[in-house]
C-alpha cells in the first residue's frame, strides 16, 4: 500500500515522515526527486534553460531555484509550462523509487509530496494523508524557515491549494499544531491502521 502524504508549506510533512520512519516505514520525497531531475546534465534542466532563459541558471550551471521561483510565482502560464516540463519526469522517477521501496517488504510506504493533488500524484497512491496546521502557523514557520517577511510568507501560502480543499480530499488527517507527544500519538494510531490493511477498502 502507498500512502500519499501532503500538506501546505511548513505543515511538517518531513517531520511526520520521519516519525513513520522510526516505525520502519520507508518514504520518498517528491521535492528530493524534483531536485534530482533538474540537476546539471539532466534533460529537464536544459529544457528549462531553453524556455525560461539562462538567467535561471547559477554561475556553476545549476538551477537558480530562487530566480526560477520568482519568475513563475506570479505568472500562471509560466508556472504551467514549468509543470509540463517537470511533472511527467518527477512522476516517472517517483514510480521507480516507490517500486524499490515496496521491494523492501515494509507493510506500506509513503510518498511525501507538497503537490500531491495539484500534480495528479494522488493517482499513484492508495490513501491520502493530509498534514494540517492553521495558516497562521504556516506563515510564521515559512517566514522563519525561508528568511522572508510576513507579507511574502502570506503570499506563498495564499498561492497554494486552499486548506479547506486539501482537507476535503483527505482520507486521513494529522493535526500538526500540537506538541511532539501529540504528533507521535497520531502517527502511532495511523501506523496501526495502515498495518491492518484489511480494515481499509481500496480507494476508487
Amino acid at each position: 500500500m502507498i500512502i500519499g502524504v501532503t500538506g501546505g508549506i511548513a505543515s511538517g510533512k518531513s517531520t511526520v515522515a520521519r516519525a513513520f520512519a522510526v516505525r520502519g516505514i520507508p518514504w520518498v520525497d517528491a521535492d528530493d526527486v524534483a531536485r534530482e531531475i533538474v540537476a546539471p546534465g539532466q534533460p529537464a534542466l536544459a529544457e528549462i534553460a531553453e524556455h525560461f532563459g539562462h538567467d535561471v541558471l547559477a554561475p556553476d550551471g545549476s538551477l537558480d531555484r530562487r530566480a526560477l521561483r520568482e519568475l513563475v510565482f506570479a505568472d500562471g502560464e509560466a508556472r504551467r509550462q514549468l509543470e509540463r516540463i517537470t511533472h511527467p519526469r518527477i512522476r516517472q522517477r517517483l514510480a521507480a523509487h516507490l517500486k524499490q521501496l515496496q521491494a523492501q517488504g515494509a507493510p506500506y510506504v509513503l510518498l511525501v509530496s507538497p503537490l500531491l493533488f495539484e500534480s495528479g500524484q494522488d493517482a499513484m497512491v492508495d490513501r491520502c494523508l493530509v498534514i494540517d496546521v492553521p495558516e497562521t502557523i504556516q506563515v510564521t514557520r515559512t517566514a522563519a524557515r525561508d528568511d522572508v517577511d510576513e507579507a511574502q510568507a502570506r503570499a506563498i501560502v495564499a498561492a497554494q491549494m486552499p486548506r479547506e480543499e486539501r482537507l476535503a480530499r483527505a482520507d486521513d488527517v494529522i493535526d500538526n499544531a500540537t506538541d511532539e507527544a501529540g504528533l507521535a500519538a497520531q502517527v502511532a494510531e495511523l501506523d496501526r491502521r495502515y498495518r491492518d490493511a484489511s480494515s481499509w477498502p481500496p480507494r476508487t
